[in-house]
């Protein structure tokens, strides 16, 4: 009993099952919205969400892996600080926004776009409710507390699914009603990490400038890998939005959101993999950073292939289960087709660019994502300039990613130690049967002990 309680309190399991808890919830969420609200408020819904999200995205690139960085093994000053600094920088960048908010309520009346109006009247407080459970959050992971940030992740989209799923049974699901639902729930969630504890917002006045000044340097780089994906969907977003109208949007979303089928592996080793990679890169082990980064791209990748092959099989189903029957027949399930297609690639760029943060190379991150940006806003208007629906977009998508792949590998290649793309793949097979090996073995010994 003791052996299984172990296991469930590893920090790999912790960690895939508080994205996969996260993924289960989203996915209920997202059939719900689809089911509750019109197509065309749908595509409004989601592009509000992605402009909203992108912020809070540029908050939490900043500081998160700045904070693990300066904050894990440090003394108990020294991490009080880092915490107070953490403290200082959210705040600021929060009231930032806040200000920069203020002007566009005096020109609301001239904005058309309804998503855009919602987004101008709910910024303000989304990142004033949403600011505690940030801060918690880096501390969780800065502490390696998976089991915390389990609960913290769970209890904000957890809450908002019951708000949705009250809305939706009383049939009140409106999307001004489902806006206040998920303000709501932010709020309900940071209260929790406040009277928890978990933000340790006593350390506030521990801020300092040095400290500051440390971790926006370093964050100002590794903000590029975290909003990447960001950047891309927002862009994505506004040019299907503004040229193929709210409903194809809505139809586009629903393919791209069943790739949670792929991010939730991909979170999970990321949050785990870059602590491992990060104290062999601090103990001089050069070859064990790239054997850690190679394990993760080789194994995930082949993990992926199954995972691929039963997507091209059972997609539209799928998207008659997440959706609804008005989604069956649309592009949506050819979307999510070519998206796991290219979905091979990720683990790849996911690491490589990981090793250039460990290797504290994050501005090479950040200027591969501004050429990336620009590949992919010009191969998106190709894209529909060609085929004049969202295949033009999806399609799109494979050559920024291809870039990243190339310019990471030739990147760690010059700038730490030369090694072989294809040997992660050797390596993650060869790990995969030691794996397998070790499972069938445990399990065959538990049975002959009982």
């Amino acid at each position: 009993m003791q052996g299984i309680l172990k296991k469930f309190s590893n920090m790999h399991f912790l960690s895939l099952l508080g994205n996969g808890s996260m993924s289960i919830i989203n996915m209920v969420t997202v059939a719900l919205l689809y089911r509750s609200l019109p197509i065309a408020d749908n595509g409004i819904w989601i592009l509000y969400q992605t402009v909203t999200l992108f912020i809070d995205t540029f908050r939490h690139g900043i500081l998160n892996t700045a904070f693990i960085k300066f904050y894990a093994g440090a003394a108990k000053a020294r991490a009080e600080e880092v915490i107070g600094s953490t403290w200082s920088i959210a705040v600021t960048i929060s009231g930032f926004f806040i200000l920069l908010n203020i002007p566009m309520f005096f020109l609301i009346s001239y904005v058309q776009d309804k998503a855009i109006v919602l987004f101008i009247k709910y910024l303000a407080i989304n990142l004033i409710f949403s600011l505690p459970s940030l801060v918690a959050i880096c501390i969780a992971q800065g502490e390696l507390r998976f089991d915390r940030l389990l609960y913290l992740r769970v209890s904000n989209n957890g809450l908002f699914l019951l708000f949705l799923l009250v809305l939706f049974l009383v049939n009140q699901a409106t999307l001004q009603n489902i806006v206040y639902a998920n303000l709501l729930a932010i709020l309900s969630a940071s209260l929790i990490a406040l009277f928890a504890g978990w933000t340790k917002i006593q350390f506030f006045s521990k801020s300092s400038t040095a400290c500051v000044k440390e971790i926006v340097h370093f964050g100002k780089f590794t903000v590029g890998t975290f909003i990447s994906s960001s950047l891309f969907k927002i862009t994505d977003t506004f040019i299907i939005n503004f040229l193929l109208g709210p409903a194809a949007l809505a139809i586009y979303s629903l393919g791209q959101r069943l790739m949670e089928i792929v991010e939730i592996p991909l979170r999970s080793f990321v949050a785990t993999a870059m602590p491992s990679m990060s104290a062999a890169y601090n103990r001089g082990e050069k070859t064990e950073v790239i054997y850690i980064m190679q394990k993760y791209i080789g194994m995930i990748t082949l993990l992926l292939i199954p995972v691929l092959l039963g997507a091209f099989a059972f997609s539209d189903l799928a998207i008659g289960l997440i959706g609804g029957g008005k989604y069956v027949g649309t592009e949506a399930a050819n979307v999510f087709r070519l998206f796991m297609t290219f979905a091979l690639l990720f683990p790849a760029d996911r690491f490589f660019a990981i090793g250039l943060d460990v290797i504290n190379k994050p501005n090479i991150n950040f200027q591969k994502v501004l050429v990336m940006l620009v590949i992919n806003l010009v191969t998106d208007f190709v894209g529909i300039y060609i085929f004049g629906n969202v295949y033009g977009i999806t399609i799109a998508t494979l050559f920024p990613t291809l870039f990243a792949v190339i310019i990471g590998y030739k990147a760690m290649q010059k700038h730490y130690i030369s090694f072989n793309f294809w040997d992660a793949y050797q390596v993650g097979f060869n790990e995969l049967k030691s794996l397998i090996r070790f499972t069938l073995f445990k399990k065959q010994e538990t049975f002959q002990n009982h």
